[in-house]
């Protein structure tokens, strides 16, 4: 076990969960891993709040559709469901996954949603692109891409979305590296050791988001949560007009 690892530049190790054409009882298994770790260090709470903050000023009764890139097993757009039904919101959420796997694995947990569809899509797509929503949710997935494609990436969401889009991402740090280690003592799934360490190692420090978003024409606010979160999220005003 390392006790300081070196998280000065960011890694381009490939996941194993990067593996699109990856299946099975592994994947279904590390996919509800990766939901209880995120639920339980308290990793929804950041995309809810960011939701929160972007719909402060919108009208309850006007449709608002929710992408959800990297869906996972669609436990974020669960949350996002009922903390829409609590506050009496009209959500359309869209899950965006390029898994099938994952996709049908989604729908399988979340028939009680009605709210909710999934989608089998490539985000490197021009299908993608025709894809119309008011805000985009990034949970743990933008750490999985390089920098030249994520500051292309963000600011096509950013002009796409309607309203704005709420980033959840991990801190590059040692020590949540040597945390999770402790954590994965208890964790059997080996998908999920490897991936979440390489995952902080792929991950961000708070210059790197700032040096994005110095890119984007959009008013930006990026804050540190815990557990080694951070919270960016774009808001669909101009830099000039928030002036």
């Amino acid at each position: 076990m390392s006790f300081w690892q070196d998280t000065t530049y960011r890694s381009e190790k490939t996941e194993i969960m990067d593996d699109l054409e990856m299946g099975g009882p592994l994947v279904i298994d590390a996919l509800d891993h990766i939901a209880a770790i995120n639920k339980w260090l308290g990793g929804n709470r950041v995309t809810i709040s960011g939701l929160q903050q972007l719909l402060k000023n919108n009208p309850k009764e006007k449709e608002v559709i929710i992408l959800d890139l990297g869906c996972g097993n669609g436990d974020m757009l669960r949350q996002a469901a009922n903390f829409g039904r609590k506050k009496g919101f009209n959500f359309k959420l869209i899950g965006i996954d390029a898994n099938p796997t994952t996709i049908n694995y989604a729908r399988e947990l979340s028939q009680d949603y009605p709210e909710i569809s999934y989608e089998q899509q490539d985000i490197f797509s021009d299908e993608f692109q025709k894809v119309t929503y008011d805000i985009a949710l990034c949970t743990l997935f933008l750490h999985h891409f390089k920098d030249d494609f994520i500051i292309g990436f963000v600011n096509s969401l950013s002009k796409n979305a309607r309203i704005g889009v709420v980033i959840n991402d991990l801190h590059r740090h040692p020590l949540a590296y040597f945390l999770f280690q402790l954590i994965s003592i208890f964790i059997r799934n080996h998908v999920v050791k490897t991936d979440g360490l390489i995952s902080i190692l792929r991950a961000f420090k708070r210059p790197d988001l700032e040096k994005y978003a110095a890119k984007l024409n959009f008013r930006s606010s990026i804050n540190w949560q815990w557990a080694f979160r951070f919270q960016w999220i774009i808001f669909k005003v101009s830099k000039t007009m928030s002036k």
